[in-house]
């Protein structure tokens, strides 16, 4: 199971070939399941926690390179364990540490098997964005209410798709939706309806979730992969066909804005969620002035007030990672999750423009990433599955750069 086998493998070894391309697929149903989550444990934790055990016991491999990844995330959740002393009853908190840190697992567990074989990443990137259309078209027919029990798929009369949250829904559709760009403006033309298609059905899921983070985190993450790929690419020629293209999508995206807000339902939601501050923001123990008393709080805490405490103390949770990181896993797990973001970032960034077979993925997963970081600042991304995968892919072609022979 240790990579998706040579033309030679084949031939000498075709049962550990037929092996190992079984464990790529179900490596890519797994991140399948990813993109549907409504209640913890979800089948992907369940299903997972099967495949990464079955894997490590054939033999799987955690190397030099993604031990920074595995430190720093058991360091995370001992702090959360940690914060467990700080509550007075436990309730939910050990299933929630318990969460935290099987999903820090699966993160070690995508980078190893990437760094064991690069040719898994297509696969990763294509099971989750058959993963986001199918929740997509889920979430846009329950906003219109295409069939009896659609509701289901929608909260707040936003859509959610196969998701708890319209704020997770949003954000874990835009790195397939860069899978398709991508693949649009340096592909081949023959696949390029179906991935305008595909692309057009995540783009209306990312507007009717009315997600202002998602919007925001869509936005970004498109412009800053057409500067990478102009950045990457010197080939006049090519520079040109990533401009006329991006314009065009441009022009298509706008035009499908302007027919969806022709209906009034739509037009009124997003006049209400465009707004920048909303009324729960400003007010009154509102988002803003939880984050103030929240900080200030922490400051006494360094031990945190362990999980889900925060959101029995105030109108609702912390809507930001950087205080949940705080008030969950204490300044332990702060200052863990901060380093591993920070030399994630700068790691990625360093190769981000250099010639490899797994460049485009990289890009991806590290303009996202980046995009995640900023809307954390309104957001709680804890638990966001996505996210974890997007630490993986990253380690994962860290790794592979670290012992690249040209």
């Amino acid at each position: 199971m240790s990579a998706i086998p040579s033309e030679h493998e084949v031939v000498l070894h075709p049962q550990r070939a037929t092996l190992r391309i079984i464990g790529s697929c179900l490596v890519a149903f797994g991140v399948f399941l990813s993109g549907f989550v409504i209640d913890e444990p979800a089948p992907y934790e369940l299903y997972m926690a099967g495949l990464i055990g079955i894997w490590f016991l054939l033999g799987l491999r955690i190397s030099r390179a993604t031990l920074p990844l595995l430190a720093l995330f058991l360091l995370f959740n001992i702090g959360g364990m940690l914060s467990l002393t700080q509550m007075r009853d436990l309730a939910t908190g050990p299933m929630y540490i318990a969460v935290s840190t099987f999903l820090a697992l699966t993160s070690v567990f995508y980078a190893a098997i990437i760094e064991e074989s690069s040719a898994r990443l297509p696969l990763i990137f294509k099971a989750w964005t058959v993963a986001a259309v199918i929740t997509a078209s889920l979430g846009i027919l329950g906003y219109f209410h295409a069939f009896p029990g659609s509701e289901v798929f929608t909260l707040y009369d936003r859509a959610k798709g196969a998701f708890q949250d319209p704020n997770v829904f949003g954000p874990f559709l835009i790195p397939p939706a860069l899978y398709l760009i991508q693949g649009i403006l340096g592909g081949r033309v023959l696949g390029m309806p179906l991935k305008i298609l595909a692309l057009l059905i995540l783009t209306l899921g990312v507007f009717l979730s009315f997600s202002r983070a998602a919007w925001g985190l869509y936005a970004f993450s498109v412009i800053s992969l057409i500067l990478v790929m102009l950045l990457k690419q010197r080939s006049t020629r090519f520079r040109l066909r990533v401009l006329t293209l991006s314009l065009l999508a441009v022009g298509m995206m706008m035009a499908a804005l302007l027919i969806a807000l022709q209906i009034p339902k739509v037009a009124d939601l997003f006049s209400t969620r465009a707004q920048l501050v909303q009324q729960y923001d400003g007010e009154h123990l509102g988002r803003f002035e939880r984050h103030r008393i929240g900080f200030q709080m922490m400051m006494e805490r360094p031990l945190g007030i362990g999980p889900l405490v925060f959101g029995t103390m105030f109108p609702e949770d912390e809507h930001n990672i950087w205080l949940k990181s705080l008030t969950t896993y204490g300044w332990l797990g702060f200052v863990s999750y901060v380093t591993l973001l920070l030399v994630t970032l700068w790691l990625g960034f360093s190769y981000l423009l250099r010639e490899r077979p797994w460049q485009p993925f990289l890009a991806i997963a590290w303009i996202t990433l980046l995009g995640h970081a900023g809307i954390g600042n309104v957001i709680d991304l804890d638990h966001w599955r996505h996210v974890y995968i997007l630490f993986g892919i990253l380690w994962g072609c860290i790794a592979l750069e670290q012992k690249w022979r040209p």
